[in-house]
């Protein structure tokens, strides 16, 4: 869902974006930014578009499709010009850059006016979404959200006659009996290189049970005891049941490993890598089994970017570009891009109709007794911790040339500083 779109796409993009104007025969046109397109997505937003246009014979809805590369940019430089699109895709992980410089409407009236949608969504999905922007609204309306997964070969746990592990003693359990290094088969694959942390904080979290990122007051809870223990676990699997390149893996090499040579039983990513999984190995070879439990018995997960659909403060036909909005949060057309998308959708009124990774997803997530962890995505350092400095700091731990508890409580300590720092701005 990253390739390239026609560079008529593009044109468009800058062009478009006052497409709000009635059009000659007098219906309202509204724009919509579709803010990661490509050949993939591009179709679904557009037969969106037309079933929404089918019941809404009154309003014309321009679709522009913008690559997620480029998106960010183009955004800024419409809203700096004064040419923002009525409507646009906008994930958590953006939105609060364009709610820094109002560029977005609140939708919490919305929400609670529309019956379709009003507790139609989980509280920890709220909470993700508004845990972003220092005021606590809701400037979108979710459509979709991702979630971690372990994907692994079918095929070789039943010739091992294993079970998908559902607590983390399990997982260990299975990994180890699944390394054969003799036959260049190992039980798990680490990403040690870029991308690594969001995943070994998922693992951490998940074995430790802890539920909140920062505790009462505001001091990161990342070196706790109980992370340190997990963390020494997560690295231990290193070199004894992951092979030794692990050190330098990114998504693209772990999927080598993982699909096409074939020499990993469980691997680590989301839910986002199914169709590479798929098209490699196929539904009789792969599938997938949620972040196990701890064993005390905590189901604890990471928060996930969200995404949903914003409307543009700028907009001159603001009711019309919510009820677009409103129509692709709704159940049918949700469940729709959900399913195409490969991802879970936001509505919870939408069941049953998805692929049997989405729907334990789903069923993991909507769980009353599942602890979300919320990341915070809202500290201007978070990305610069958790890739430029964290990254190098992880494979020195992965190498034994730094103990997990100096490395956690470096980590902690930066970000205790920058949650200090962000509470200080905003209160």
């Amino acid at each position: 869902m990253r390739r390239r779109v026609p560079a008529v796409l593009l044109a468009a993009a800058v062009l478009a974006g006052c497409g709000s104007d009635a059009g000659s025969d007098g219906k309202t046109e509204i724009t919509f930014w579709d803010t990661n397109a490509g050949p993939a997505r591009t179709p679904i937003w557009q037969h969106a578009i037309a079933e929404f246009e089918k019941a809404n014979p009154t309003i014309k809805v321009n679709y522009v499709g913008v690559p997620i590369a480029q998106a960010a940019q183009k955004i800024d430089t419409a809203i700096a010009g004064g040419g923002t699109p009525d409507v646009a895709d906008v994930a958590t992980s953006g939105l609060g850059n364009l709610v820094a410089q109002k560029a977005l409407e609140p939708v919490d009236d919305r929400i609670a006016k529309n019956p379709a949608l009003n507790g139609k969504f989980n509280d920890s999905l709220l909470t993700t979404v508004k845990n972003v922007v220092p005021d606590g609204k809701m400037y979108i309306i979710p459509t979709s959200t991702n979630a971690g997964a372990f994907w692994y070969r079918k095929d070789w746990f039943a010739q091992a006659k294993l079970e998908p592990p559902k607590t983390w003693s399990e997982f260990f359990s299975v990994v180890d009996k699944l390394t054969k290094p003799e036959e260049n088969r190992f039980g798990f694959t680490i990403r040690g290189g870029a991308g690594s942390i969001a995943q070994m904080l998922e693992v951490v979290y998940g074995q430790s049970g802890i539920t909140e990122f920062f505790d009462a007051s505001g001091k990161a809870t990342i070196n706790d005891p109980r992370n340190v223990t997990a963390l020494e676990k997560y690295a231990g699997l290193y070199k004894k049941n992951t092979p030794e390149a692990d050190l330098q893996n990114d998504y693209v090499k772990m999927v080598a490993q993982f699909d096409t040579a074939g020499s990993i039983a469980v691997m680590q990513h989301n839910l986002g890598s199914y169709q590479d999984h798929m098209k490699a190995l196929g539904p009789d070879k792969v599938a997938s089994f949620s972040v196990p439990k701890s064993d005390s018995g905590v189901q604890a997960v990471l928060s996930n970017p969200v995404s949903g659909v914003g409307v543009f403060a700028a907009s001159e036909k603001k009711e019309a570009a919510f009820k677009l909005a409103e129509f692709f949060a709704a159940k049918e057309t949700d469940g729709y891009i959900a399913e195409k998308s490969g991802v879970i959708p936001a509505n919870t009124d939408v069941q049953g109709t998805q692929a049997a990774h989405i729907t334990e997803a789903q069923r993991v997530l909507n769980d009353p007794a599942t602890k979300v962890v919320q990341m915070p995505y809202y500290l201007p350092e978070f990305n610069e911790i958790t890739k430029t400095w964290s990254e190098p700091q992880f494979q020195k731990v992965l190498l034994g040339q730094l103990s997990a508890k100096d490395f956690l409580d470096q980590f902690a300590a930066k970000l205790t500083e920058a949650q200090a720092g962000y509470k200080k701005r905003h209160g």
